[in-house]
């Protein structure tokens, strides 16, 4: 370990701590070589370095640092990164995800008339305050109308799987955009080409590492949701309220909305929710330690903090987690939300959609559960 420095100044967050690791390593069954040392890890007085497999350096490992920013990449860079691309690897139209701290502070997906400037505005609109410094990620080439809009704003990185002719000018271009000087621009592989569902047998098994050095290995994050055509009506029994199914109809657009809002809820830290309308995130609920205070953080964050043209009322919502009661739905509803989707496994599941119906709410069950403890 690098020996912790005694004073702390801006010069820290721009500078290298170096560290003494491995130019190779063995991890369960596994060969990786190191690709670099990283500017630090998640703070500046951690080090770190970067591994990718030896066999097939992928998506993230093999990508391509087309513009440096000062002193390289750090650990949060390149897990927000990889977030970023998680999210928009589902996609097959234009997508952005705007990653802060490891959680997406806004997300969007093309809808009709929709340019990647747009898509872009969207996915940093829905929380322009948090987007501030934070990672874009794109699944598509970057043109010379989002870069420039980019670099309106401070960025960290910007990572697509390649970039128009003239844009990288754009980036470079450090006394017209002097708030980016350092940006940094990468090209990845496409994302398409990460693991999405589950069963995907190219999929990587993630390491924990506790506090006093014993691992947790264990399946990755995916999910069984491909299409809309998986999701399902929750319908549910018990002895106080019978056999219950949820009766309200959403629309074709809501349907799009609520598998958009589980893809991006893969990626937000539990317990999370995720509102969305045409094609973007509203809010972004996450980390709460209960369910009802995660939609109330993405209420109030969206009264405080989203500056764009969409609106609460008829919009969606993913709960990572189910409804262990009724007052999750009942805080959505009053906010305007119509259609939600989430796991079932209450005892209550029964009585949430009898209140859900009686809301107006249509409700929706996934097929797991997914907590993301990152």
């Amino acid at each position: 370990m690098a020996e912790v420095k005694s004073s702390l100044g801006r010069s820290s967050y721009l500078s290298q701590n170096l560290g003494d690791f491995a130019d190779a390593i063995e991890i369960n069954g596994r060969n990786y070589e190191k690709v670099t040392d990283l500017r630090y890890g998640t703070n500046p007085h951690q080090t770190a370095a970067y591994y990718r497999p030896v066999e097939a350096p992928g998506v993230i490992g093999g990508m391509e640092i087309l513009k440096n920013g000062k002193s390289g990449l750090s650990q949060t860079n390149l897990e927000d990164i990889s977030y970023a691309l998680n999210i928009v690897k589902f996609f097959d139209r234009n997508a952005c995800a705007v990653m802060k701290h490891v959680n997406p502070s806004g997300a969007a997906v093309a809808v009709e008339g929709d340019t990647l400037k747009d898509v872009y505005l969207k996915a940093r609109d829905a929380d322009a305050r948090a987007a501030f410094g934070s990672v874009i990620a794109f699944n598509t080439e970057v043109d010379a109308e989002t870069a420039r809009e980019i670099m309106s704003t401070f960025a960290e990185c910007v990572v697509a799987p390649s970039f128009a002719d003239g844009v990288l000018d754009i980036f470079n271009d450090g006394e017209t955009y002097k708030l980016n000087k350092h940006i940094r621009i990468i090209k990845c592989g496409n994302p398409a080409d990460l693991p999405r569902y589950v069963g995907d047998e190219r999929a990587a098994q993630t390491i924990k590492v506790l506090a006093d050095g014993s691992l947790v290995i264990a399946d990755p994050l995916l999910t069984a949701l491909k299409s809309v055509k998986d999701m399902k009506k929750a319908e549910a029994e018990n002895k106080a309220c019978g056999h219950q199914i949820s009766i309200p109809e959403a629309t074709a657009q809501q349907l799009d909305d609520l598998l958009f809002a589980w893809y991006v809820n893969l990626n937000v830290r539990s317990n999370g929710v995720v509102i969305a309308q045409n094609g973007q995130t509203l809010s972004v609920g996450t980390g709460e330690q209960d369910r009802v205070g995660a939609i109330e953080q993405a209420v109030a964050k969206f009264a405080q903090k989203y500056t764009g043209s969409g609106t609460l009322k008829g919009a969606v919502m993913a709960s990572d987690g189910f409804f262990p009661f009724a007052d999750g739905v009942e805080v959505a509803a009053k906010a305007g939300i119509t259609a939600i989707i989430a796991p079932a496994g209450s005892l209550k599941d029964a009585d949430v959609i009898k209140r859900a119906n009686e809301l107006g709410v249509a409700l929706y069950h996934a097929p797991e559960r997914i907590f993301s403890h990152h």
